[in-house]
Parts: C-alpha cells; structure tokens; sequence
C-alpha cells in the first residue's frame, strides 16, 4: 500500500490518519506542493486531476480523501469505527460530506490568508469571514457533541475525520475563537489518540 501526498496537506492528513486507526502498513510518498510529482506523466496516470492524495492498495488506486477513509474503512476496519449496520454507518459517514460542503471553503479561505499568504498578500476582509462563519459552522458540531461524544455516534469511528483533521488547524491557529466547550472536549480526545498525533499533528505551513 502506498499513499502518496505532503503530509501538510488536510487531505492527506485523512488518509494517513485513517491508516494509522486501522495499523496498516503502508509506503508514505509525498508529493505535491515542494514536493512535485504531480505533474509527472506517471502521477496523472493515478489521478488526472493532478491532486493529492492517491492511495495505491494492490492493483486499486483511488483519489478523493474521503473516498479513500471510506474505502480503508469497508476494507480493513471494524466495529465500532466502522459500523456493518447501514443506519450507523450513514449516521457517521454524513458528517463526512458535511464537512466537506459545509465547513471546508470558510476553513480555506481562513487558512490560506492566515498561514499559506504573507502578511502583505492576505485578504484580510475574506480571512475574517472565513473565521466568524467557521465559528458559526462549528457551533453546530458543538450542539451535535453535546449529545454524543463523538461526530460519529457513541464510539469513535470515521465519521470523526474529516472534521477532526480541520479541527487541528482551526485550535492551532492563532486566532479569536467562539467558546464551543463540547468541541473543544471532542479535540482534546482526539490529541489522545496516537494515530491522531502521527497523521494529523503535524507543522501547520
């Protein structure tokens, strides 16, 4: 199994973080970015879109991270992380699309003017929307983890990394942040976790 992207990358965070959960052993090859690769003949033939990441599993290679955590998920988990019941496992995967439509382009427009753009590039009007309507987007995980203590039901399981890997980003960042005490109790679980540490705790740049 290869996976291959710049482990500063979100989405690569998702699937290395995922492999973590699971134990698999797998080749780490970054790519994209300072890294390159991506627009090489051979990488293109993986993923058209020149994107990261690619999970190369056997003669299988796949592209889009949750795509992949849901794939690793079906192919080597288990219960509870991943559910054999299709109303649990809709009931977490959901909370993988709603991060991704829902809170992903506020979170971008967030972090690409706070950590990827020099003080002199940044859209500061769009880096401030980006903030209040993430702390709006948020507040409702909040409510969500008030009831239950993780984004994917009782137990932790995939549904949780999507959101979790931004998380990271979102309380690493120095910036003004509403109080959300149930997603902050949430985050403060997840750094508990090693597999967390090594995929997802790695230098914001």
């Amino acid at each position: 199994m290869k996976i291959w992207g710049r482990e500063n990358s979100t989405n690569v965070r998702k699937v290395l973080w995922c492999a973590e959960e699971l134990g698999l052993d797998y080749e780490h090859v970054p790519a994209g970015g300072a890294f390159g690769l991506v627009n090489s003949a051979e990488y293109r033939a993986m993923n058209p879109n020149g994107l990261v990441p690619v999970l190369e599993d056997g003669g299988l290679v796949l592209w889009e991270s949750n795509v992949i955590v849901r794939y690793l998920a079906r192919a080597y988990g288990a219960a509870p992380f991943a559910p054999a019941d299709a109303k649990a496992w809709a009931a977490a995967e959901k909370w993988m699309d709603w991060t991704s439509l829902s809170f992903a382009a506020p979170f971008r427009d967030l972090f690409w003017n706070k950590v990827r753009l020099g003080p002199g590039e940044r859209d500061e009007a769009a880096m401030e929307r980006g903030r209040v309507q993430c702390g709006k987007v948020l507040g409702l995980a909040d409510d969500v983890l008030s009831r239950q203590d993780w984004m994917s039901g009782s137990a932790f399981g995939f549904g949780d990394i999507p959101l979790g890997v931004i998380a990271y980003g979102w309380f690493t960042m120095e910036i003004e942040r509403p109080a959300l005490p149930h997603l902050e109790g949430w985050y403060r679980r997840l750094t508990e976790r090693p597999a967390y540490r090594k995929g997802v705790m790695t230098p914001l740049t």
